[in-house]
Parts: structure tokens; C-alpha cells; sequence
């Protein structure tokens, strides 16, 4: 062996464990300090417990918790997307058709739901308002997610 470049070596280095076992070896460092041993670790003691020296489980519980957040925001879009106080305005039909409900004094799709289950001649008896108007009303309340109903007095095909 060549004196002088070689470290230091400790024939009682002490090892401690963070469950406070400790024991002697040979090393390098005369003091050791570790998180598991084999007194403490899962592996060796049968007992069923999560050993997180990272933080890897936290980070785990907070994406888990982000995830059922960012769940719970789209169900509430989406529910506010068919809420039937949505305005006849956020529909983006028309300016003809919707100047004419807005005189009607139609203002939410609501109200326009509730003229559609008496048939398609309720709504086109508003003056101003017409087939092309009801077509685009109908595909934009489809689009949205809004159940149009069936017309009462009408025969279904």
C-alpha cells in the first residue's frame, strides 16, 4: 500500500438507526446514521408499514387529491353546461332567432324547453322566429348536452 493516499479507517465506526438500534463495524466514517435497519425494516420485521424517506407518499396523497379535485371541477362545468338557467345568449345561435325570443321573453333555455314540449308551432309562433332559427336552437341545446323533449301532441318516428 502507498502511505498517505488512502482514507483513514475505523476499525469501531458506530451505526445508528433513526428506531435508535445501533451496532459497531469497520469504515471509513467513524459515525454512520441511517433511516432502516434490520431491526426496523419492513422486509424484515413482517409488520406492513410505508417507509418514506423522500416524501414520495405525501407527494402521492396530494396528486391523488388534485386529481379528484380537478374530477370535481369538470362534473360542475359539466353540469352547469345543461343547467337549464343557461341563457338562450351562451347558445350562440342566430341574431335573428335570438333577438326574437329575447322580445318573446325568452331569456334561459328553460323557458325554451318548456315551449318545446308543446310542439315545434309553440315556438314558431313567435314572430320573427322560424324553421332555420328552431333547427339551430335544437342542434345547439343537442350539442350542449340538453335532452330536447318530445312534443306531446305529436307522433314519434
Amino acid at each position: 500500500m502507498k502511505p498517505g493516499i488512502h482514507p483513514e479507517y475505523f476499525l469501531e465506526a458506530i451505526v445508528t438507526c433513526s428506531c435508535g438500534n445501533s451496532w459497531t463495524t469497520g469504515s471509513t466514517v467513524e459515525r454512520i446514521h441511517t433511516d432502516v435497519c434490520s431491526d426496523c425494516h419492513p422486509f424484515y420485521t413482517g409488520e406492513q408499514r410505508i417507509v418514506d424517506t423522500e416524501g414520495q407518499v405525501d407527494r402521492f396523497y396530494r396528486k391523488l387529491e388534485a386529481r379528484e379535485g380537478f374530477i370535481q371541477e369538470v362534473q360542475v362545468r359539466e353540469a352547469a353546461k345543461t343547467s337549464p338557467d343557461t341563457l338562450i345568449a351562451d347558445l350562440d345561435i342566430g341574431n335573428r332567432a335570438r333577438t326574437a325570443l329575447d322580445k318573446a321573453g325568452i331569456k334561459d333555455v328553460g323557458q325554451a324547453l318548456e315551449l318545446m314540449r308543446q310542439g315545434d308551432a309553440a315556438l314558431l309562433a313567435i314572430e320573427n322566429f322560424g324553421r332555420k332559427g328552431l333547427a339551430d336552437l335544437k342542434r345547439r341545446m343537442k350539442s350542449r348536452g340538453f335532452e330536447l323533449p318530445e312534443p306531446a301532441g305529436e307522433p314519434q318516428i
